[in-house]
């Protein structure tokens, strides 16, 4: 008798991208997203609304009104109008005309909370969106899921998080203009710990270092409230989803701004000084209107040239600091040793400027929109001994991470929580005072400016960390043997293979 085969139990969110993927049908991803993204919001406030709801109906007596929208207002609730109420939906679900009222939910739901004016998706009644599927996808969605409970919110915030990263998978290099991966913004939020101040992110995409932000807080005991964020998006489909995304965790997401011509040219926090800059910016970007911004004051380390963004987005995270603030930040690697356009005499100056605190070198397939290579950079205003941290202004940390991280299918890898840990921890006990930290062959190194001068100021780690220690060990007239060896073994292959093909062909009479 054949064995049974054990249940795996997966994840609850891992379950429902699955069942939704279904009735997806011949919708592209990059389509379908909104549709479900917009459903799991209407089902986040439809949760945070009831409750409040429910309560005030219970305080009736006490004076409470439950259809008054601006008790809703007091408690940072957002406020369903009966047509936009779950119920209401479920109720219509297997209506031929619940994508019109779906997007009548969402035109009603703008209408009573002016932070969502123009932030809610109406797709629903798109001709390729069956309406059968539709009601499936709410019964789906609603159909005991998630009860109303303490953390339903954060349940629905964690789903909705997964869903945009299956998404992106699912969208592959489109995908990626939208989502940085979450095991990167782990690692920037891990290593930068912004435990509280300003926050900022001039290219946001979804609002995932907003997000991870947050749950750092959190994890770590902190105040949510001592964070506040402040973001820019060209993307307004984009910055549909960041809002939304903020929306669900509860996160104050007045200062994300959109506007079509960007953080250069239109710089929505102009006047902003931040205690941190975590963000992705695109690489190498070559349409950024440099020629318009030649005189620009945000150049004080040198004038980026017009054909690659990656040292004007440097620069422009470095103006928006305060005195003591820091940066860490995605780049293309090239940025650690071009020269063209005058790249490296930036790359001196923010050495010089004793700017330039940490490079991690990354492994490949990280990113799902591009596989040109990546590295972390990590700058601060103040190098300076203070109470948390030790002086280091005339050093750098190269940490060389190429070899970490595990894929999760054929083209994308990504980092553990214990790779994340290793990677945080290292920088930490550099950088912080009584910090137990050592040089290890092959992987970081901490050195000297002058050594960065001595070759000419690239920042590329392997540089400087060397090889391991274990390839000491390498034995180069072993390996030549074997090698010389297999290759023999398969000259003879060939020459058989070669004989056969000939033998062959006589028979035909070729």
């Amino acid at each position: 008798m054949a064995k049974k085969k054990e249940k795996v139990d997966e994840p609850l969110e891992k379950q429902l991208f699955k069942a939704a993927d279904k009735l997806r049908k011949n919708i592209d991803a990059a389509e379908y997203k909104h549709v479900v993204l917009g459903l799991i919001f209407l089902k986040y406030i439809s949760i945070s609304f009831e409750e409040l709801y429910a309560k005030l109906q219970a305080e009736i007596s006490l004076g409470a009104d439950p259809e008054d929208r601006e008790e809703y207002k007091a408690e940072n609730v957002f406020y369903v109008p009966y047509e936009a109420r779950w119920s209401n939906l479920v109720a219509n679900a297997k209506s031929p005309l619940i994508g019109k009222l779906i997007d009548g939910a969402m035109d009603a739901i703008e209408k009573d909370n002016p932070s969502l004016k123009g932030v809610l998706p109406k797709v629903f009644a798109r001709p390729n969106l069956d309406p059968t599927s539709l009601g499936e996808l709410i019964d789906l969605i609603g159909n005991a899921t998630f009860s109303t409970s303490t953390n339903s919110a954060d349940l629905l915030g964690h789903v909705f998080e997964y869903f945009l990263g299956e998404f992106a998978l699912a969208e592959g290099k489109k995908g990626g203009q939208f989502y940085t991966p979450r095991s990167v913004v782990e690692l920037l939020v891990n290593m930068l710990e912004p435990y509280r101040g300003r926050v900022l992110d001039p290219c946001c995409g979804s609002g995932g270092m907003f997000v991870q932000s947050e749950k750092f807080v959190k994890e770590h005991q902190g105040l949510i409230n001592d964070i506040s964020i402040y973001g820019q998006e060209s993307n307004q489909t984009t910055w549909r989803l960041c809002k939304m995304n903020l929306a669900i965790r509860g996160i104050d997401a007045s200062q994300v701004k959109w506007n079509t011509e960007g953080s250069f040219l239109n710089d929505a926090h102009r006047d902003t000084k931040v205690d941190y800059v975590i963000a992705n910016p695109p690489f190498n970007d070559s349409d950024w209107s440099g020629d318009l911004l030649r005189g620009d004051g945000r150049w004080k380390y040198g004038v980026p040239p017009t054909g690659n963004a990656n040292f004007a987005w440097i620069q422009h995270f470095l103006y928006h600091l305060a005195p003591n603030g820091q940066a860490g930040f995605v780049l293309a690697k090239g940025a650690l040793t071009s020269k063209s356009g005058g790249e490296g005499d930036i790359r001196r100056e923010l050495v010089k400027q004793g700017l330039v605190d940490c490079i991690v070198n990354l492994p490949a397939k990280l990113f799902l929109n591009t596989q040109i290579p990546a590295s972390l950079w990590f700058l601060s205003r103040n190098r300076n001994e203070t109470e948390r941290f030790r002086e280091r202004g005339g050093e750098i940390l190269f940490i060389d991470a190429r070899n970490m991280g595990h894929l999760i299918n054929r083209r994308t890898r990504e980092f553990s929580s214990d790779d994340i840990k290793f990677i945080a921890d290292t920088y930490h006990n550099w950088r912080n005072r009584g910090g137990d930290y050592e040089d290890v062959a092959g992987f970081c190194a901490s050195v000297s400016i002058d050594k960065v001068a001595e070759l000419d100021y690239v920042l590329t780690p392997g540089r400087y960390v060397g090889l391991p220690d274990e390839e000491d060990d390498f034995n180069f007239v072993e390996r030549f043997t074997a090698l010389k060896a297999e290759f023999e073994a398969q000259l003879k292959e060939e020459e058989r293979l070669n004989k056969l093909i000939l033998e062959n062909l006589e028979k035909i009479n070729i």
